[in-house]
């Protein structure tokens, strides 16, 4: 039988290795890592929903519309999802497809009794995708892939994001790499393969009602 010291060490070990698989512990803190950069060339594309509605946009799953808001980040008009019953709701903007891509977005969570969230999609292809979101109902920020179903990359704990105030969201993508800031502070350093290029969007999840403002996208477009 094994000692009671030996047992602890192995349990110890065992707990270090699950901790490091999960992203928990890192040799460098994530605030140290190098800021990703996409190359000085890349196309720019801004969104603030003033001059223009959602023309051009596909809807995956949601109720969007351009909507007058008070207290807009810029302007009068912000993109609203209004849908409480899909388990995602998304909509996908037309430049692209990209890869390397460096997106940034302004959202408000309004309300939401499961999910008050908002996120950026990025690499969307035939469904599949990536998301960086933030819950105002939860203190973490998170990467997700999703193929049918949704898999938890990467999270961080973070201050949670207050209802009823703008948030800032980016996320910058370089090969197989995925940094992402909440407002302003990075929180995510992941490295992932699966998905190579695709085209950018926004992101609610259950009833969470969530207004959008300022989508800026700089990016690589495939074949360039």
């Amino acid at each position: 039988m094994l000692g009671s010291a030996m047992l602890r060490r192995r349990t110890f070990k065992t707990a270090l290795r699950a901790l490091a698989a999960y992203g928990l512990m890192r040799r460098t803190p994530v605030h140290a890592a190098t800021e990703l950069a996409v190359t000085a060339n890349a196309s720019v594309e801004v969104f603030d929903f003033e001059t223009k509605g959602i023309e051009g946009w596909t809807t995956v799953d949601g109720q969007w519309t351009v909507e007058d808001m008070p207290g807009a980040p810029s302007g009068k008009k912000v993109l609203v999802q209004r849908a409480t019953r899909n388990p995602f709701n998304v909509i996908v903007a037309p430049p692209g497809p990209y890869t390397d891509v460096d997106v940034s977005m302004k959202f408000k969570p309004i309300s939401g009794q499961e999910d008050a969230s908002g996120g950026i999609v990025f690499r969307f292809t035939d469904g599949k995708y990536y998301v960086v979101r933030a819950n105002a109902l939860e203190d973490n920020f998170r990467l997700y892939s999703y193929d049918r179903g949704r898999r938890d990359l990467a999270t961080a704990s973070v201050k949670t994001p207050a209802l009823g105030q703008w948030h800032a969201v980016r996320v910058v993508v370089v090969g197989d790499h995925v940094q992402a800031w909440l407002d302003d502070q990075l929180h995510l350093d992941h490295r992932d393969s699966r998905f190579k290029a695709g085209r950018v969007g926004l992101w609610t999840k259950a009833d969470s009602i969530t207004a959008f403002d300022d989508l800026t996208i700089r990016g690589m477009r495939t074949g360039k």
